[in-house]
């Protein structure tokens, strides 16, 4: 997770958790203090998660007290908590309903989006032909119903669904 870069000293500055960490030389940052225990951070490598700097030892999991330098390269945050990967799932693992089947997602499971909703990659098929969608392929959210390119409907098929819909409105209006 850390490294030195050339004969320079070099700290490396974890930026919100994030595995792309800038590079810092040490007198830039000699005087910034620990956001986990309010000291100088004179340290080689330092942490920034959560709009402060950390030393190493000190950005912890708020439930299993691992050092998240130690176990990755990320951390998550929730509810004033800094938890690993495992236990955030573990807290909080539901990333919601699947719109195509209703059943719940795990926060660990891949889903594929549109259009604002989440869907099982496995769920996210063509509603005429049933292929699975994957990344990259172009598909069509119409209506709550996903299509790939080849079944998308047509725009004027869109207004023929409209006007028969209106058809059916009136006549049964008529009827009444």
């Amino acid at each position: 997770m850390h490294s030195v870069l050339g004969s320079d000293p070099f700290i490396m500055v974890n930026t919100a958790c994030n595995t792309q960490a800038p590079h810092v030389r040490m007198g830039a940052l000699a005087w910034k203090r620990c956001v986990g225990c309010g000291c100088k951070i004179s340290d080689r490598f330092l942490l920034f998660a959560l709009d402060g700097y950390w030393h190493c030892h000190c950005l912890k999991c708020s439930c299993c007290q691992a050092q998240l330098a130690e176990i990755g390269s990320s951390c998550f945050t929730k509810r004033g908590l800094i938890l690993c990967k495992s236990d955030y799932i573990r807290l909080f693992g539901h990333s919601g309903a699947c719109r195509a089947c209703s059943k719940s997602i795990p926060a660990n499971e891949m889903v594929m989006r549109a259009q604002g909703n989440v869907f099982h990659v496995k769920c996210f098929v063509c509603s005429i032909c049933h292929n699975q969608l994957v990344p990259g392929d172009r598909f069509h959210y119409t209506n709550g119903k996903l299509y790939c390119e080849q079944d998308r409907p047509s725009a004027s098929a869109h207004r023929c669904d409209h006007l028969d819909s209106l058809r059916e409105h009136n006549i049964s209006e008529q009827k009444s």
